[in-house]
């Protein structure tokens, strides 16, 4: 048995060493053609010698086209030349990514705020109340404004302030929290936080969370005893006078009883800008709705319908003026503006800023050429999106557009025209 297994080694490693050794030639005579593919591969592309021809055509195969001489190039601020913040904002178009949208949002607000009826020619149906060129200077874009309720919680409550104060939009929607922080705020403060605080500690505390901020709450109870009295009022002037109150009139009624030159809608009364909100049981002013509800016999009802005849005559009879849409955050703010706009065949300039995306279909986060699809935005409109959080954004917005031309309005304007002239007064609406 032994012999017989010696006999099948030494067989078997004769015939390997002879097949190893019959295979030598033949890979002696395959050497030239391997080597001459060698070659071939190693080969260069013309001005790169260093790099082989296949990774170099696999890189570099399609030639770039010359870009236009006049193409803008990617540049920041170079702050070498000290601290020159127009010169800082003027760079932002070319900065890349969301400084680039950023810049082009001012572009679009101040391209809402500087048009005028007389860059337009004269139609043959023109009006006859705007022939006249001065006239025609005086119309400018009407602009629907529209912001979530968080922006009141923060600190561009006092940015949308300055708007409303000066007149410096025509329509404002929000959410029902835009409106009732903005009167608590009246009352009491809101606090800074933190975005870590524990909402358990917080609740046993009384503390309410927005983000990181906080409100007490003795500062809804503040808003109670203001709100409370004048919902019985008006249900009163409903049920003996047959005043029908809607949530644009409410809010009107409201700033006027605020009567505190810190509130929003103090202003928005004053200068007669109709605030819409399409919301407004959701949140504390639905809770005094309807706890007031237990009160009266017949209470209190609010009217909608007539409230979106507002907004959409608004945008429907804007004409010959052009419209705009500033809108802060999404939601049913974002689309109620749009909507309207859709009377009209879309806005003529528009802006949005959110943090929201498009993946899930909601219009929270959809892009304005969506809404082109919808006719809310005409198709040869530039608008544009700012994706980022509107309280960082919104200010530096307002600081290279409405604030600019406000002040350079009144710098021109003669001294008696200004002491004349009411805070709220501005050019033709």
């Amino acid at each position: 048995k032994n012999d017989t297994q010696r006999t099948h080694k030494e067989h078997t490693y004769t015939l390997e060493k002879e097949n190893t050794m019959s295979a030598q030639p033949e890979t002696s005579k395959q050497q030239p053609e391997k080597a001459a593919q060698e070659d071939e591969v190693l080969a260069t592309v013309e001005g790169y010698d260093h790099i082989p021809a296949g990774a170099a055509e696999a890189v570099l195969h399609v030639k770039a086209v010359k870009m236009p001489a006049n193409h803008p190039t990617v540049s920041g601020y170079d702050f070498n030349r000290g601290i020159d913040y127009a010169a800082m904002f003027a760079a932002f178009p070319t900065m890349g990514f969301q400084g680039t949208n950023f810049g082009k949002a001012v572009i679009e607000v101040n391209r809402m705020l500087n048009w005028k009826l007389s860059q337009e020619p004269i139609t043959a149906t023109e009006d006859e109340d705007y022939l006249d060129p001065a006239v025609r200077e005086k119309v400018g874009t009407k602009i629907f404004f529209g912001y979530t309720s968080n922006q009141i919680s923060c600190g561009n409550r006092e940015v949308i302030r300055f708007l409303a104060q000066h007149k410096l939009v025509d329509v404002m929607v929000t959410t029902g929290g835009g409106i009732e922080e903005d009167f608590m705020k009246c009352m009491a403060p809101t606090y800074m936080g933190d975005f870590g605080m524990k909402g358990r500690e917080l609740r046993l505390k009384g503390l309410n969370r927005i983000g990181n901020l906080l409100v007490p709450n003795d500062n809804y109870c503040k808003f109670e005893d203001w709100i409370t009295p004048i919902l019985d009022e008006m249900v009163r002037e409903q049920n003996e006078e047959g005043k029908l109150w809607s949530p644009s009139s409410m809010i009107a009624r409201f700033g006027k009883e605020i009567n505190n030159e810190d509130s929003v809608y103090y202003w928005a009364y004053k200068n007669d800008i109709p605030v819409y909100c399409p919301a407004l049981t959701d949140g504390s002013i639905g809770d005094m709705i309807y706890f007031n509800s237990f009160k009266h016999d017949k209470p209190l009802v609010v009217d909608i319908a007539s409230d979106i005849r507002g907004i959409n005559n608004h945008a429907l009879c804007a004409s010959p003026r052009k419209t705009g849409m500033l809108i802060l955050g999404g939601g049913v703010t974002k689309h109620h503006i749009c909507n309207a706009n859709l009377m009209r065949n879309g806005a003529d300039f528009s802006v949005f800023i959110n943090t929201g995306n498009d993946f899930d279909g909601s219009d929270s986060g959809a892009r304005p050429d969506e809404a082109i699809s919808w006719g809310k935005i005409r198709i040869d409109a530039t608008p544009v999106k700012v994706y980022g959080d509107a309280s960082l954004i919104f200010p530096l917005l307002v600081a290279e557009t409405f604030a600019k031309h406000h002040h350079a309005q009144k710098a021109e304007e003669p001294e008696s025209a200004v002491a004349e002239k009411p805070a709220s007064a501005s050019t033709s609406q």
